[in-house]
């Protein structure tokens, strides 16, 4: 039977971008995947006659562009097209435009407050100084504060020379920055409801918070670190839908010479000595390896595929501590024709791009209230996009796609399991908020996949359906992400890895934790990382 050098578990993106890099430093990499397809939470998938569903992840920006180029995804096929703006409705009639332009951003603030289109300029300005200071942090490994290791000492005064090069208004502004709630963050700098609601959504995203909950303006910061076409905090849609991002890795990971399976589910990871020996399939096949990469979250990880007397008690008690709540769904919806919506100005680009109807924080705010109270909200937030406005090929002639995502929505009913009267109901909120802003909008619809997180930790196996694999909180970033002392990939059984987005930097499909890891294996194998982009090497 043959024995590989790595068995990755999960092929999605994070566990493709693992795979890429081992098989480029000469290693012999499979991957191995549960469902019929590759992509995990960044799929494309043909679910009615003639339309690609984004049916998870359904936008591109956080992508790294140093992992684009190290792995060669234009040359395998990956486009992605960056978008303008969006718009936010209001329940007056008018709306918010969007605009990537920060000069036409600053004359729509204008309609509604002079005040706050002058506040802009300064608002923009420290969330970029915000983001100049996290982003190189990104495709580094974050160093172990316990340790007296060179490397980590290193990375501790070069963290502690970035934070002593900012002034000390900056360093008050940093570190209030991180714990504060993306509400009070907006409220010192702008008047105008709908404005802050604009700037308040990327704070709650897939986060089992609201936006008075302390630690979402940082989440808004994780949002806005993206790159397209090396327009930082610009955004766009991955031409063929999110599926091609994930195609793109598999062919270049294919072209490399890996192997993946598909069909091929994991029951348990084969420990003896206290090290990973390779994987046990659901059927019973036992596959060996001389290290194992899990792309799956901690727990699922740590709590499914290991067992329990194989780890200590102080790792498993931290690990069930990891915050992974389950806060959002996914509505997708093919259309037989583009809706409308009479608020925009006829032609306006705003239908390219992000489409909201939440207008207040408040608005927001109560939403989360549905959620703690264990309800999927019955005013949800959602974030809407019609992708088939700038990408033709994901929908018939003259028909659209649309997506949406939606905030919030429990892993449990009231403490219950979802069921698919819960489903509907869920679906219902969502079609009746759009319908509201959208005449007609119902009898466009031709086909709708609904998924709760019911179905997308069914699916994708994420715990709880939270899409970042875990809470992206000050408390689980850094060198607590996913747990202190297993901050650097590793994990207390030797040859057993982990890159998904439960490590650091974390959420979205950014790539950094697969590329990171990646990195530290062939550190510990001693092989060169030539092949890797050298811009953000750990020391």
């Amino acid at each position: 039977m043959k024995s590989w050098d790595a068995i990755v578990i999960g092929a999605g993106h994070n566990g493709l971008v693992n795979a890429c890099y081992l098989q480029r430093a000469g290693l012999d990499v499979l991957v191995v995947e549960k469902n019929p397809w590759v992509g995990g939470a960044a799929t494309s998938r043909e679910l009615s006659p003639g339309f690609l569903y984004s049916n998870c992840s359904y936008v591109c920006s956080l992508f790294r562009p140093e992992i684009m180029r190290d792995l060669e995804l234009p040359r395998f096929g990956l486009q992605v097209i960056p978008y303008e703006g969006g718009a936010v409705f209001t329940r007056d009639g008018d709306y918010l435009a969007n605009y990537r332009d920060h000069d036409a951003h600053r004359r729509e603030f204008a309609r509604f407050s002079q005040r706050d289109a002058e506040a802009y300029d300064r608002y923009a300005r420290d969330v970029t100084r915000q983001c100049r200071f996290i982003q190189p942090l990104l495709m580094r490994t974050a160093p172990d504060p316990t340790s007296l290791r060179p490397r980590d000492i290193g990375e501790l005064i070069h963290l502690g020379r970035k934070f002593s090069g900012l002034s000390a208004e900056e360093m008050a502004l940093t570190l209030r920055f991180w714990t504060m709630s993306i509400s009070d963050f907006l409220d010192e700098y702008f008047e105008t409801n709908v404005i802050k609601a604009n700037l308040a959504l990327s704070g709650i995203i897939g986060t089992a918070l609201g936006p008075m909950s302390s630690g979402t303006a940082y989440v808004l910061l994780h949002h806005y670190m993206g790159e397209v076409d090396g327009s930082v905090g610009a955004w766009g849609f991955a031409r063929g839908g999110m599926g091609a991002v994930t195609k793109a890795l598999a062919d270049s990971f294919r072209a490399a010479g890996g192997t993946i399976r598909a069909e091929a589910e994991v029951d348990h990871v084969l420990v003896a000595g206290g090290k990973a020996r390779g994987v046990v399939l659901a059927g019973g096949e036992e596959i060996p390896g001389k290290l194992v990469v899990s792309n799956a979250d901690v727990k699922r990880t740590f709590l499914k595929l290991v067992e329990t007397r194989e780890l200590p008690e102080i790792f498993l008690r931290r690990v069930r501590n990891f915050k992974i709540r389950g806060s959002s769904g996914k509505v997708n919806i093919a259309l037989d024709s583009m809706p409308e919506f009479p608020a925009l100005p006829e032609g306006s680009p705003c239908v390219q791009a992000d489409l909201h109807f939440t207008d207040t924080v408040e608005r927001m705010e109560r939403a989360y209230d549905d959620w703690k109270a264990g309800r999927w909200s019955n005013d949800p937030f959602l974030d809407v996009v019609i992708p088939t406005t700038l990408d033709p090929t994901m929908a018939p002639p003259g028909k659209h796609f649309m997506s949406c995502f939606v905030q919030y929505a429990p892993p449990k009913v009231e403490g219950r399991d979802w069921t698919d009267a819960d489903r509907d109901g869920f679906a219902e909120s969502v079609i009746a908020q759009i319908a509201d802003y959208s005449p007609g909008f119902r009898d466009r619809i031709v086909h709708m996949e609904v998924r709760t997180p019911r179905e997308i930790e069914a699916e994708v196996g994420l715990t709880e359906g939270n899409i970042f694999q875990g809470e992206l909180t000050f408390d689980q970033l850094l060198f607590n992400r996913p747990v202190p002392g297993y901050a650097q990939y590793r994990s207390p059984i030797g040859g057993l890895y982990m890159c998904g987005s439960s490590t650091h930097p974390g959420g979205g499909v950014m790539g950094a934790p697969g590329r990171n890891a990646a990195s530290e294996i062939l550190r510990d194998l001693a092989r060169p990382t030539h092949h890797m982009s050298p811009a953000h090497d750990v020391f």
